[in-house]
């Protein structure tokens, strides 16, 4: 048994320790997350609650995670994960069952696993929870009191550094399909031999006769029978999901509504794209930089433009007001958000491959540009 308890506990603290870190080094994402879960509970009185309970959140996951890892204070952080595991497993039940979200965001943007897998994933975590709170008293350290201690503050000193860091520059692990290297056009291809999306047909006929409305296959529906069936609906349901390609919703519309997407994608040389998912938000304390860096690359006859969400008619104002000399096309909210945690954030591609992105305190220079990726 007591192997049992050991393995319990590590595997626990080994799965918290992973959820609290990815969600730590990424805290607008988990900011996002709880902003979808409050505008799909119909309780958008929260959303100014999202950034704070996103980085609580993963503060929490992780401390329960290093305390159980190194059997410190377990006695304390069993109860915790208890607690944790009881509410999120009835949570993720009903996550499941009405699939408000399509992504729980358990393990952020490293790990994305169905609703229904996190549900299972979390019943075999309260089981194995269930273990260690029974036996947290027998659950001895076989390392003494101190190392232990000294490695889980150690281990907390670190995550707080990285946290710090990645909410002031970006998240120094990106898992998204956005991340530097990758070629958009090519994320955005389907293979020819990807697995299809499956639909099975439900036909809705009413008897003639009794006016009763009666279920049919795509076997047996009576489409011959005008006698006695008269057609009312049809309901197609999904049996198989279809390969979906990592980037399967970018869109770059001018004001017309016009998708130019391919011109810059494809565009042989360097791309500058200021994501700023929101004007009204933007952090414009480092707008002169980007100013600066923005007028550069057009006098040079590189393409520089403004992805945003909002309406041009804001556009048309931040312009004048920050004196802009790119233009403003659109893009979707929640794509602007995946592709860089900045707000401002600038993005460079080069024949569709991402080649930088730079959070807005971090904008380079022209120069510094030229010695990263121009050889100047």
């Amino acid at each position: 048994m007591r192997i049992i308890n050991h393995l319990a506990r590590i595997l626990v603290g080994i799965t918290f320790t992973f959820s609290g870190f990815v969600k730590g080094i990424d805290p607008w994402g988990s900011a996002y997350k709880f902003t979808d879960y409050f505008n799909a509970m119909g309780m958008e009185w929260l959303l100014w609650a999202a950034f704070p309970l996103g980085v609580l959140l993963a503060f929490a996951e992780f401390a329960i995670g290093v305390g159980l890892l190194f059997n410190v204070l377990l006695r304390f952080f069993s109860w915790l994960a208890l607690i944790f595991m009881v509410f999120f497993t009835g949570l993720t039940f009903w996550v499941a069952l009405k699939n408000p979200v399509t992504d729980c965001g358990c393990f952020g943007d490293a790990l994305v696993i169905s609703n229904w897998e996190t549900f299972y994933k979390n019943i075999v975590l309260l089981i194995l929870t269930l273990i260690i709170f029974k036996y947290r008293k027998d659950i001895k350290n076989f390392a003494g009191k101190k190392i232990p201690h000294i490695i889980s503050l150690l281990s907390v000193a670190v995550y707080f550094l990285i946290a710090i860091y990645s909410y002031n520059h970006l998240p120094i692990f990106d898992f998204r399909p956005y991340k530097v290297g990758a070629n958009i056009p090519k994320s955005m291809s389907v293979p020819k031999d990807a697995p299809k999306e499956v639909y099975k047909n439900v036909f809705y006929y009413k008897n003639k006769k009794t006016e009763k409305i009666k279920k049919f296959t795509e076997q047996n529906y009576p489409w011959q029978d005008t006698i006695n069936w008269e057609y009312d609906n049809v309901e197609s349901i999904l049996v198989q999901e279809g390969y979906q390609p990592p980037i399967h919703d970018l869109s770059i519309e001018t004001p017309d509504g016009e998708n130019i997407l391919d011109f810059f994608i494809y565009d042989e040389n360097y791309v500058f794209m200021l994501v700023a998912y929101d004007l009204n938000k933007t952090n414009k304390k480092y707008q002169e930089d980007i100013n600066f860096i923005a007028s550069w690359a057009l006098e040079n006859g590189l393409s520089f433009i403004c992805l945003t969400s909002s309406l041009p008619d804001e556009s048309l104002a931040f312009a004048e007001e920050t004196g802009a000399p790119y233009e403003f096309f659109n893009c979707d909210e929640i794509t602007l958000k995946t592709i860089i945690r900045s707000n401002p954030g600038l993005v460079v591609l080069k024949n569709g491959t991402i080649l930088g992105k730079w959070h807005f305190s971090d904008i380079p220079t022209p120069e510094e540009f030229q010695k990263e990726f121009m050889n100047e």
